[in-house]
């Protein structure tokens, strides 16, 4: 507003042929408005007046019955020589795409032996149900944390990095930032594996959070990894040495915000990016399903998963820049690429195209001999229960728990599957900084 009014006045003047600077000269006091203004309401305002003027735009289209009918090559620039791999690499080899951002889900780990979430006998529901709970993913709860932070932590002992060696895929986005070309990595995912296969921290953002750190649920005291780690693995659970409350590591729960430094740095750096690889994910749930839209229009996106995801999105929405799925198949396809089949095979593929796949061999292996053999594969066991849980919990959307308090997008859909059960009664807690965390798990027919 303050903008508006100042270069308003001094846009007056100019058109009554007085030449005269704008107060404080060019524009610099518009300048100073600007940034008045975005200290009061923030830095996404200027970028929603850019989506808003986009918006006015593609109205004007629509009016006018050219937009479905709109060529590429008269809407938008294509920069790759073919819609395909090949020309995916040889965009990256010919210098021109020196900022790539990766987007990951759960499909970059299921290599490293976490399962997915409904398999049968491995899956979440088959095995959070001896605990009882309300529904399986009350375990990622907020509110049922806090009154019952046992089922957590006993799951949670079993996926406390070190359990899992990192795949290929994260040796491949590894393997980008050794040379120069990864602006960021954003992953749903919270167990770590992208540190452990030394990607810079600088260069990750956990946007589902992750173990890395952990904070007071009562007085936000932070905690080092290591300190919740012998805690829980001595079977106690983490309290709080300041104030006695719930210590819990830093995983974006129901109920909870996502980090601020995804908020941040996803306003600045899709807007830069030359190159959007998307692996291993769904793209079911928002905010993080949206980044794929924020790239130039201009900007190639490649998706790497067994399936096919967010290529039928409504017309309407796509029209009115909403909402911007893939387009794999149309006559007008001009940016974006699909590689099916698992995340590692699709970067061997996209690796060997680009003159990389000895490298990145080398490198998975010489670091893999550098971890701990992972612990031998046991049918069932808590250790899958939990990663299933947890990668799960990064595909459901991150919104309050409470329904009332839920806006519609911030709602998990709701499970086919029955009830699961009474919840857990609450149990009687003791002072100190550690509660015992012995649970006497209790077996229940499965009600799917």
């Amino acid at each position: 507003r303050e903008r508006h009014l100042c270069h308003r006045k001094h846009c007056e003047k100019v058109k009554k042929g007085i030449d005269v600077p704008c107060q404080k000269g060019d524009r610099r006091f518009c300048e100073e408005g600007d940034r008045r203004f975005l200290s009061k309401r923030g830095s996404a305002s200027l970028e929603s007046m850019d989506q808003v003027e986009q918006l006015l735009a593609r109205l004007q289209l629509m009016q006018s019955g050219t937009a479905a009918e709109a060529a590429p090559s008269e809407q938008q620039e294509q920069v790759l020589s073919t819609v395909d791999l090949e020309g995916v690499a040889e965009f990256i080899k010919s210098g021109k795409c020196k900022k790539i951002i990766v987007m990951s889900g759960a499909g970059v780990s299921t290599a490293a032996g976490i399962p997915d979430f409904r398999s049968p006998g491995t899956g979440l529901y088959d095995n959070l149900q001896k605990y009882n709970l309300p529904s399986p993913q009350s375990i990622f709860e907020i509110n049922f944390f806090l009154e019952n932070p046992k089922p957590f932590f006993v799951l949670a002992k079993e996926l406390y990095p070190g359990s899992f060696r990192p795949t290929l895929s994260h040796y491949f986005i590894c393997l980008l930032a050794e040379k120069g070309l990864l602006l960021r990595s954003y992953t749903q995912n919270i167990d770590t594996l992208d540190r452990v296969a030394k990607v810079p921290d600088d260069l990750i953002v956990e946007a589902h959070g992750a173990f890395h750190t952990a904070h007071c649920t009562s007085c936000s005291r932070e905690y080092t990894q290591q300190w919740v780690k012998d805690i829980v693995f001595a079977d106690e659970i983490p309290i709080c040495e300041n104030c006695q409350g719930y210590v819990k590591p830093d995983i974006v729960f129901f109920g909870e915000s996502l980090p601020k430094r995804f908020h941040t740095l996803s306003m600045a750096d899709f807007k830069e990016c030359d190159l959007l690889i998307v692996m291993g994910t769904s793209l079911a749930v928002e905010p993080f399903a949206s980044l794929i839209s924020r790239v130039p229009e201009k900007c190639p996106r490649v998706l790497i998963n067994r399936e096919r995801v967010r290529h039928q999105v409504d017309s309407i929405l796509q029209m009115l820049g909403i909402a911007q799925g893939f387009d794999f198949d149309s006559s007008n396809k001009y940016r974006d690429v699909f590689v099916g089949g698992d995340c590692d095979e699709g970067c061997l593929k996209l690796a060997a195209l680009l003159g990389w796949e000895d490298k990145l061999k080398q490198l998975v292996a010489s670091e893999h001999a550098k971890l701990p053999a992972p612990p031998d594969a046991k049918p069932a066991t808590t250790a899958s229960a939990m990663a299933s849980a947890m990668h799960f919990c990064s595909d459901i959307p991150t919104g309050t728990a409470d329904k009332e308090g839920q806006s519609e997008n911030d709602r998990p859909a709701q499970s086919k599957e029955g009830k699961d059960g009474p919840a857990n009664a609450g149990c009687a807690t003791e002072s100190g900084q550690a509660k015992n965390l012995a649970v006497k798990e209790q077996t229940s027919p499965s009600n799917d």
